[in-house]
């Protein structure tokens, strides 16, 4: 019965390995991800904005002085690279900081344990808080974890972008005074829940018909078609072909991981199991 533990733990040492190969295959597939995304948001947010300007409200943006398109087309831009930048900081390496640890728990390196998080460790930071979440890159659920989170914070920066330019077109007297910013949030929210499809209509952009209550007016005229900004992460990779490829990176080593996964869970129960008779066999007595 020991020699089948021992065979069961070397067995898990060697799924730990591949699940570790498989978390720097993983970070550095996203860190490429998210630059290439960086960059493709910008592009998107300034062919959205275009788009709304031009065709959704164009005599609103001939209002506009000369000085004040300039200030208008730089704040986009502004808001763009400020997002682009927020996607590479919220996935970094752990590196400086684990050979801080290194250098000043010298005498701790021996006996790691399974949730020991390695120099290389990948970590998240949320946009609304500074705590990293690290995972340990030889435990395939936790790898999972960071994965998903990653994906959430990333749809929160998308989501954040849209909002902030929205009110900057707002402010700037593109998109309408009265449009309430209750009913463009929930539009949006609503409209996030099909991010990986794409929509029909220019990319990038939320067409809405919202009922302004007017008791001397028609129900008919009191319809307002209103577009704004909402980026959306499935029209974004699909206009580039760089980032289609990653996601689909991305997507392939998933598959070896959940592979992974679901052999780790089955050697976790097999020793438990094998230590459970073990035990009881040790314990037993006529």
């Amino acid at each position: 019965m020991a020699r089948a533990i021992e065979r069961i733990e070397r067995d898990i040492a060697a799924l730990k390995e591949a699940i570790r190969a498989i978390a720097i295959e993983l970070q550095t597939t996203y860190t490429s991800y998210l630059n290439t995304l960086g960059l493709a948001v910008r592009k998107q947010l300034i062919l959205a904005s275009y788009h709304l300007c031009t065709q959704g409200y164009p005599k609103n943006f001939l209002h506009l002085s000369l000085n004040q398109r300039q200030q208008l087309q730089q704040a986009i831009r502004k808001l763009g690279q400020l997002a682009s930048e927020q996607l590479l900081i919220c996935i970094k390496s752990e590196e400086v900081e684990g050979e801080e640890k290194d250098g000043t728990d010298e005498g701790d390196g021996q006996d790691g344990g399974d949730g020991e998080a390695t120099s290389s460790s990948p970590v998240i930071l949320g946009t609304s808080t500074s705590e990293p979440f690290t995972p340990d890159t030889s435990n395939p659920i936790e790898l999972a974890k960071w994965q998903q989170n990653l994906e959430e914070v990333t749809q929160e920066i998308l989501k954040k972008l849209s909002h902030d330019a929205n009110l900057l077109l707002q402010k700037a007297g593109i998109l309408p005074k009265k449009l309430p910013e209750p009913i463009l949030a929930a539009a949006a929210a609503a409209a996030s829940e099909a991010s990986a499809e794409v929509m029909p209509g220019p990319p990038n952009l939320l067409n809405l018909v919202i009922e302004i209550e007017n008791e001397q007016q028609s129900e008919d005229s009191g319809l307002t078609q209103i577009m704004a900004i909402n980026l959306r992460l499935g029209e974004i990779e699909f206009a580039d072909v760089t980032l289609s490829s990653e996601r689909r990176q991305i997507r392939s080593i998933l598959v070896q991981l959940n592979k992974l996964g679901r052999e780790y869970q089955k050697k976790h129960r097999e020793r438990a199991i094998a230590e459970a008779e073990a035990a009881w066999r040790a314990s037993w007595f006529e």
